[in-house]
């Protein structure tokens, strides 16, 4: 098989990202693409790292930026943080990171500083962390931080009256640009769903992992998913983002 496969949000969870690896049975003939948010909620961010970047070695890999990714490039840099983020995951981030080298450390700073801002395949469908906002799509967006902040793109989905045809003049613009988009970022626990939820053109594949959700990976040509048990579960001993 030569599957797409899009992966959703990891949250430090390494045990999660290698049993739902395990349960789609991926192989090194599949392409991986992973929407952001791997490091911030649960103990293992420096482990699924390290193993992001062995897998990138072995497939072909997709790595795209998330606001977590970006929140622990800062700290990796300047050794600083801000308190919202150490109030939203960065806690178990920072603490992990007190038992990493510093050549260990220089390897993830190369790692997220190449992380791709969005991936756009050759059947238009994005692929990225959160949303954007510009009306002519994902080129000409002015704030490039809304890339992996954005929340608007994924409410105006979730808004949208069904009854509005594609054609409508009221039929929001950015929801044409694309074939289908893919994000994480906002879980969908938070409409208590614990599994990958379409709505318009976009599949938010972010199904809570940093809470009480497991982590998903979907194929994006079949829609075929495949989950971990909850993260919950696998680290009982710890909080995640709860």
């Amino acid at each position: 098989m030569n599957r797409k496969l899009v992966i959703g949000d990891i949250h430090g969870g390494l045990k999660a990202l290698i049993q739902v690896l395990e349960r789609a049975k991926v192989t090194e003939n599949d392409t991986l693409i992973f929407l952001g948010d791997y490091v911030d909620g649960w103990s293992e961010s420096p482990q699924v790292l390290d193993f992001l970047i062995e897998l990138d070695k072995k497939q072909n890999c997709f790595f795209i930026r998330g606001n977590h990714d970006d929140l622990l490039l800062s700290y990796l840099k300047t050794n600083t943080y801000k308190v919202e983020w150490f109030l939203h995951g960065g806690k178990s981030t920072v603490d992990a990171y007190e038992q990493v080298d510093e050549l260990t450390k220089n390897k993830h700073i190369d790692f997220l500083e190449k992380l791709t801002p969005y991936h756009l395949d050759h059947e238009n469908r994005l692929f990225i962390h959160a949303g954007f906002t510009n009306l002519k799509g994902v080129e000409f967006e002015f704030f490039k931080p809304l890339f992996y902040w954005d929340r608007t793109l994924w409410e105006l989905a979730l808004a949208l009256d069904e009854n509005i045809g594609f054609e409508n003049e009221l039929y929001p613009s950015r929801l044409k640009l694309y074939k289908e988009i893919y994000i994480g970022h906002t879980p969908t626990t938070k409409i208590n769903k614990t599994i990958p939820i379409n709505k318009a053109c976009i599949w938010n594949v972010d199904s809570g992992a940093a809470f009480t959700g497991p982590l998903t990976i979907l194929d994006v040509d079949s829609k075929e998913f495949w989950q971990s048990e909850p993260l919950v579960d696998l680290y009982p001993a710890e909080n995640g983002r709860n």
